[in-house]
């Protein structure tokens, strides 16, 4: 009895100690990165408003500090056509699939390590035995015998996480689950910026391609009045050759360009997993897209929180943190306990009757006195974590220079287009000049046709201007990292104490 009480005392002292030892998990815990502490992007500040052009698409824009950036941002294009699409290809992309197939992966792997070490393991056993045994091995006076052994048994096994090993195992399966979170909401930011640019791109190219085939019949009427003038000798044959050479040059590039169109259409019916032959694929114009007046900004320390490469760079981070704790608590003590209860008899249907019970119980511990793989292996555990900090902070480098590529864009863009439209505004009043003068006799319909021509090729620069500030503000929308309520997913549910 004395015995019995002096070992009960003991065991609230035993109990303590390893509840404390289970709440501590071997190395620091994972704390995230500080955020950038500027709060612009550009060494020079940004206008309060771009320059606006008359025209199609040229409004001003402004930056606004703060503003909410919507799930389905594309639609501050206003293209109904764009929208279903987009909704379209979140449903069919097989890259959507895989990367969704991929975060599955990721949760069950989580799923099963967690049932593996949170819980015990409970097993149960049947086994059938024929034996022969000889007492004369024992110094006793019998002859051999055989008979057979069935027994069926419980067993439970269960590893203390002393050192944390377990839980810093689980933290990581969890970052890298995160990270493939992070990883598709980051798919589905590119393939909804690939479509919309893509979309645009069509529509530049199906606008500069009405150009170009007016341009060559402008050449074509060029060419067949400088072949009447030199028919009755008032211009060279060199005169003829430079018209055809402009005007084969112009034909020659109608077919690269219709090439481009067609890849365009072929590139957004992928996008969209669809076949290339798919016949119900929208064809583009320039003018169902509106550009926004307002623009959303937000400073660098909100942009590290809501991009998702920025985001999975980070859960890399962190999984690479607790696999170096994983290696940490290999260098502690292990206890393993388990047990087992059965019964035992000579026939199976005495088994679960008059058979014998029969139990045990194992603690195991070890600790690992020489093992210079485990400390080779924290070293190497703890160079992928700094691998990963470094990863993380180019990953935050690129995100400011994309941004700050992105801001200038916008504003040189606008600036482009205005100075395109003050020269189509001249160009359409010297026509009109020309026009009248022709009109009256006091030109000639050669130079008619010049104005004419030099104003398509200013039709296409302008086309091209239009469309880039649209693809700009599409790369925007993506650089901010898209609607950032979609992506929340709060670090704290990453951590594991």
């Amino acid at each position: 009895m004395r015995d019995f009480t002096l070992r009960s005392g003991r065991v609230p002292v035993a109990l303590l100690l390893t509840t404390m030892l289970v709440g501590c998990a071997a190395g620091p815990r994972f704390t995230p990165p500080a955020a950038p502490a500027g709060t612009a992007y550009t060494a020079t500040p940004l206008p309060a408003r771009t320059d606006s052009a008359s025209g199609a698409l040229g409004g001003s824009q402004r930056l606004v500090e703060g503003a909410a950036v919507g799930v389905a941002w594309w639609r501050a294009l206003r293209s109904a056509r764009l929208d279903t699409l987009i909704a379209q290809a979140f449903e069919a992309s097989p890259s959507l699939d895989a990367a969704e197939a991929t975060l599955r992966q990721a949760q069950e792997r989580f799923s099963a390590q967690a049932g593996s070490t949170r819980y015990p393991q409970v097993d149960a056993g049947l086994d059938a035995q024929r034996q022969r045994f000889n007492p004369s091995a024992l110094g006793q006076d019998a002859g051999p015998r055989e008979f057979s052994l069935f027994s069926a048994t419980v067993g439970v096994r269960y590893r203390l996480d002393l050192a944390g090993g377990n839980r810093r195992a689980l933290e990581a399966l969890s970052a890298r689950a995160d990270h493939q979170r992070f990883q598709l909401e980051g798919a589905r930011l590119t393939l909804a910026a690939s479509i919309a640019g893509t979309a645009v791109r069509q529509a530049q190219l199906a606008a500069q391609l009405e150009a170009m085939e007016a341009m060559l019949r402008i050449e074509d009427e060029q060419e067949m009045i400088g072949r009447e003038r030199l028919r009755l000798g008032a211009a060279s044959e060199d005169d003829v050759l430079a018209l055809q050479m402009v005007r084969d040059q112009t034909r020659a590039g109608i077919p690269l360009q219709r090439t481009l169109l067609q890849q365009s259409g072929h590139l957004l019916a992928t996008l969209a997993g669809r076949a290339p032959s798919d016949a119900g694929m929208p064809s583009f114009t320039m003018s169902e897209f509106s550009l926004p007046t307002d623009l959303p900004l937000i400073v660098p320390s909100e942009l590290v929180r809501r991009r998702p490469d920025i985001r999975a760079a980070e859960a890399l981070m962190q999984a690479s943190h607790a696999e170096y704790g994983m290696a940490v608590a290999k260098l502690y003590p292990q206890i393993n306990l388990s047990g087992n209860l059965g019964s035992q008899a000579l026939s199976a249907g005495a088994l679960f009757g008059s058979g014998s019970a029969v139990w045990s119980l194992i603690a195991q511990l070890t600790q690992p006195l020489f093992s210079p793989g485990l400390s080779a292996e924290r070293r190497g555990a703890l160079a992928a974590f700094e691998a990963s900090a470094a990863n993380y902070q180019g990953v935050v480098l690129e995100s400011l220079r994309n941004m700050a590529d992105v801001l200038r864009a916008l504003e040189n863009d606008a600036q482009s287009l205005a100075a395109l439209t003050r020269a189509d505004v001249a160009v359409q009043s010297t026509l009109a000049s020309v026009q009248r003068q022709y009109a009256l006799g006091a030109a000639s319909y050669l130079q008619v046709l010049a104005l004419q021509h030099q104003s398509q090729l200013m039709r296409g620069n302008l086309i091209a201007a239009r469309a880039q500030r649209l693809v700009d503000n599409v790369a925007l929308y993506q650089a901010l990292g898209g609607g950032g309520d979609s992506l929340t997913i709060g670090r704290e549910s990453r951590s594991t104490p």
